[in-house]
């Protein structure tokens, strides 16, 4: 029975080591589980702000789209102003050449195609120095029709009117070009921040993957550290039921010494042998006096 308790025992201590052991692993696994809990958070929290940026600099890409949008129509409306300008210039130079005989814009013709043929092509010094007179000529003519030109009040006005709306629609391009800069600016820094965004979820999802695995370990863990203490329970009560059996098999074993001794006592007592207090005791104890 001793042996049978003593083994009992060192099974129970087996499996204490073992729930210990599995105890101890058992709450590094939850450390471990909260640590990446709280990693997850804080990335989480990098990716709600990182949201937040994506959508400001989406706002305010399209916010200067519609700007573009708006400064491009006024440009266009400006450029057919301005176009609708040099078509009258044009018309007002062409009546005004017509009344004093010289057509401008011929004029212009000759001295283009004049000057092109004195650079590019070679000559004698004789025949450039003609040519370099009659560009001289056609010169003065320029200047002296765009004198009178510039004297009609009609065609100063729309000339005045022509720079006016030329300077517009270049101030209108310059915001364009402007506005368009920083759209793109924008949306590079926007899309810059989704192929980031697009990083931090995987390795957010990463995480997410490893705290579920960690937790289903965790839970395996604790499933055998709660079948060794209940495997201790079972043993502390065969521990004690082996106990209780000893004490009671011991106990059984004392009375019947016991009553043996006082038959015995009681045999002599029948003899008229003397009995000491002792003796007397024991008989009384024994229930036989």
């Amino acid at each position: 029975m001793t042996e049978s308790i003593e083994d009992l025992i060192k099974e129970k201590d087996e499996f204490q080591k073992n729930a210990n052991e599995l105890k101890e692993k058992r709450n590094q696994l939850h450390l471990k589980s909260k640590k990446l809990a709280d990693e997850r958070d804080s990335i989480n929290s990098s990716i709600r702000e990182m949201r937040n940026k994506i959508s400001e600099h989406k706002q305010r890409r399209d916010e200067l789209n519609e700007r573009v949008k708006h400064a491009k129509e006024q440009r266009n409306k400006l450029n057919k102003s301005y176009s609708e300008i040099k078509k009258k210039i044009e018309m007002l130079e062409k009546e005004r050449s017509l009344a004093s005989g010289t057509n401008l814009n011929e004029l212009r013709k000759q001295l283009k195609t004049l000057e092109n043929e004195q650079m590019t092509q070679p000559m004698s010094s004789h025949k450039e120095k003609k040519i370099i007179e009659v560009i001289s000529g056609i010169h003065t003519k320029i200047k002296e029709q765009e004198d009178r030109l510039n004297k009609d009040p009609k065609l100063k006005k729309a000339i005045e009117e022509e720079k006016i709306i030329k300077q517009k629609a270049e101030k209108q391009h310059d915001q364009v070009e402007k506005l368009a800069t920083r759209a793109q600016e924008e949306h590079e820094n926007m899309i810059k921040l989704i192929q980031q965004l697009d990083n931090i979820i995987k390795r957010v999802n990463a995480v997410q993957e490893s705290i579920v695995m960690t937790k289903i370990e965790a839970d395996n863990v604790h499933k055998g550290f709660i079948e060794c203490v209940d495997k201790i329970h079972d043993l502390e009560r065969q521990i004690s039921a082996s106990h209780e059996l000893r004490r009671k098999t011991k106990k059984a074993e004392e009375v019947t010494i016991a009553q043996k001794e006082a038959n015995e006592i009681f045999e002599r007592f029948k003899r008229g042998e003397k009995l000491s207090t002792e003796d007397l005791m024991a008989l009384q104890k024994a229930g036989l006096i």
